[in-house]
């Protein structure tokens, strides 16, 4: 078999598309800790079964195999989604990154762990910090007057009006919960402060009559918009105003939701709350605690100009510990305290891992969701949001009652390392949207690597070459590696250094002692492969870095191995490095095959009618002269229509911008093949980059490709 024969895209599209809806569900091992722009686990496993099976992928994706005796290589491993796949299934993997969280989500995910260990430690941990915390995550509650536990906390940004000199609330609007998971619309009242429902509201220009306190308000409309605000003073100014970025924002406490445990099983909706005067004095005395607490380690380091940093900056957030409001910072800096007392290795890396990976929803960049009720990821637009409304999660988390605290995301692990150990599928049985879904074990696979150090060691059983490095550092012997399958940077799709960077701030405090790779400033390196203006870095660097990997893979390469990679960008220039790549190395691309990649409601692409498909690229060392390929408009047109046709029978509707895609995908392999003849690796990396941004240009018009 090989892929250019055997990969079915109608089939692998459905299970692709299903995944990525609820890729937790699908591949629990992606619960390790986020990673961005995750391609589908069960589309690295049908590339691989396409090409290494002996039987129709159809029939060999549901059974469990074993390939002791191959190796495949990841130069760009990111979150390991190819490389616990091949672990899987048997594979010698040797892969790398040279971003240091990369590196170690992906350790973390091949390491075997005792799970019944980590929950028990997980448990004692979060009991000690509890023991010192949990009064100030209580109130009073409403309904009883009992106490009852805080679900989130709810804040809302201020400044100094530059007209009249008073404080000002920066809310949008005014309502904080809409009626589709509780029982009424939840409003704030600007005039008397307090949290008030409604069964119904009018539309979004019209005005409701608080029933506290008989003010009238347009509920929709706050106070900010669109960077100003307007004062009821008559002042209009903008926020944050210059004044504001020399230090972090202002914040009040406005608002609750509460769990009460006594309450619940006779309780309708949710219970909010307006803030009391024993909830101000509960963040008080966190305050006060913190201030006394010079044992805790908390992450000073600056955070450094960049790309997304920069909307940091300008709202005044200079270090990483500004992102966190000083309840936050005493627990978490209790919590990590006791992770950095746990003896075992394992279990402390395992939970320092949960820790790092749990700040996504502890901090103020995280924001309320009003009709999913519940805290909002900060990495779920894949950049740095500063909102205006910030929410504070409980650190630690009820059991079993929302999400984001430390106890959900140590059973998050738990989950990932019990898939790890017996690793399943997931299928439907009538075939169908409707269907009903059900679980395939895959006998005899699992993910557990026997880490080694040298490539010379790769010919042991399951055995794993894991680097913080670049591919060509590993020094892998020429034609030892029988396949090559990775997801490069999609040029400057994600800046994945500077996301990751607040996670790290963090993470090195608790490991970089004993972790060399997780000992430095930051996650930024001057080889990372991302375009950004910051760091001035352009398509020239990207295409020169891309040729210097590709080459070394390709070298590692045996002959006739598939060296296999996705790739989407709705920009034909950001192809032009994948031309100069695949030729330099030596490469010929033999197909361009479509392949679902993202989440249609993915917050991050929402609304902006970008392409969640891509363009897998097969490419091999040419066994004789590349003859070129002819193209015109009715040949594209003919190849988007199979990749429309086949993805339609896997039940992925493709749209305009899908095709545009994965057209110009089919365009770069066209490139490919019609300049192997006379092609110069020696050349600069301007000329050559220049040479395929023309080619790539005279037939985005000759096939008429918007």
């Amino acid at each position: 078999m090989s892929i250019e024969r055997g990969f079915d895209v109608a089939f692998t599209a459905r299970l692709a598309a299903s995944e990525k809806q609820i890729q937790q569900a699908y591949r629990p091992i992606v619960g390790v800790h986020k990673w961005f722009a995750r391609r589908p686990g069960s589309l690295f496993r049908a590339l691989m079964l396409a090409e290494f099976a002996a039987e129709p992928l159809a029939e060999a994706y549901w059974k469990g195999h074993a390939f002791p005796e191959r190796s495949i290589a990841d130069p760009f491993m990111g979150g390991g989604s190819s490389v616990f796949e091949a672990n899987r299934m048997g594979f010698r993997v040797a892969a790398c990154d040279v971003n240091p969280m990369a590196w170690w989500v992906v350790r973390q995910e091949l390491a075997p762990l005792d799970r019944a260990a980590l929950e028990s430690a997980a448990e004692a941990v979060a009991a000690r910090v509890e023991a010192q915390v949990d009064e100030l995550y209580r109130s009073r509650c409403r309904s009883c007057g009992g106490q009852a536990r805080v679900k989130y906390f709810l804040w809302v940004k201020r400044q100094r009006c530059g007209g009249c000199g008073e404080d000002l609330d920066l809310f949008p609007g005014y309502r904080v919960a809409k009626n589709d998971r509780h029982t009424h619309f939840v409003l704030h009242c600007p005039a008397c402060r307090k949290l008030v429902q409604f069964a119904s509201l009018p539309g979004r220009d019209a005005s409701v009559v608080c029933p506290e306190c008989s003010a009238r308000f347009a509920w929709a409309r706050g106070v900010a918009s669109r960077s100003r605000y307007s004062c009821g003073c008559g002042h209009v100014g903008r926020y944050p105003d210059d004044t504001a970025r020399d230090a972090p924002p202002r914040h009040r406490l406005f608002g609750m939701e509460l769990h009460c445990a006594a309450c619940r099983p006779q309780h309708r909706g949710r219970f909010f709350a307006t803030v009391e005067a024993e909830d101000l004095a509960r963040y008080e005395t966190a305050e006060k605690r913190l201030a006394q607490r010079a044992d805790l380690l908390l992450p000073e380091s600056e955070i450094p100009q960049g790309d997304e940093t920069r909307r940091l900056h300008r709202w005044g957030y200079r270090r990483w510990k500004e992102l966190f409001n000083d309840r936050q910072l005493l627990s978490l800096g209790l919590l990590l305290r006791e992770i950095r007392a746990l003896e075992e290795p394992e279990l402390r890396r395992a939970l320092a891992t949960v820790f790092s990976d749990f700040l996504r929803y502890q901090n103020l960049l995280c924001r309320y969701d009003p009709y999913a009720l519940k805290c909002q990821d900060v990495f779920a637009v894949h950049g740095f949001p500063v909102g205006l409304l910030p929410c504070e999660n409980n650190v630690l988390g009820i059991p079993g009652v929302g999400a984001g605290g430390f106890r959900h995301f140590a059973e998050k692990y738990v989950r990932a390392k019990a898939w790890c150990e017996q690793p399943w599928e997931t299928t439907r049985d009538s075939g169908g949207e409707g269907g009903r879904s059900r679980r395939v074990a895959t006998p005899g696979e699992r993910v557990a690597a026997r880490f080694v150090s040298r490539p010379q060691q790769l010919s042991s059983e399951r055995a794993v070459l894991l680097r913080c490095d670049s591919f060509e550092a590993l020094r892998i012997p020429p034609g030892s590696i029988d396949a090559v399958f990775t997801d490069p940077p999609y040029f400057d799709n994600v800046q994945y250094a500077e996301l990751m960077d607040f996670c790290f701030a963090w993470l090195k405090l608790a490991l970089g002692e004993e972790i060399p790779e997780l000992s430095g400033v930051d996650t930024r390196s001057d080889r990372e492969l991302v375009g950004n203006q910051t760091a001035g870095r352009g398509l020239g660097h990207f295409a020169a870095g891309l040729s210097r990997v590709f080459s070394a893979a390709a070298r590692a390469l045996r002959r006739g191995g598939p060296f296999v990679f996705t790739y989407h960008h709705n920009q034909p220039a950001a192809y032009a490095p994948l031309v100069v790549a695949i030729l330099d190395a030596g490469l010929t691309c033999t197909a361009t095959l479509p392949a679902p990649a993202e989440m249609t409601a993915s917050l991050h692409i929402h609304g902006t009618r970008s392409s969640v498909v891509d363009s897998v690229f097969v490419c091999r060392h040419p066994e004789g002269e590349v003859k070129p390929l002819r193209c015109g408009p009715a040949s594209l047109r003919c190849w988007l229509e199979r990749d429309r046709e086949a993805l339609a029978a896997g039940g992925v509707r493709a749209s305009p911008g899908d095709l545009r895609c994965l057209a110009l995908g089919h365009l770069a392999r066209l490139v490919v093949r019609n300049l192997a003849s006379d092609w110069s690796a020696g050349a600069k990396i301007e000329t050559k980059l220049e040479r395929a941004l023309a080619a790539l240009e005279v037939y985005r018009r000759r096939c008429r490709v918007d």
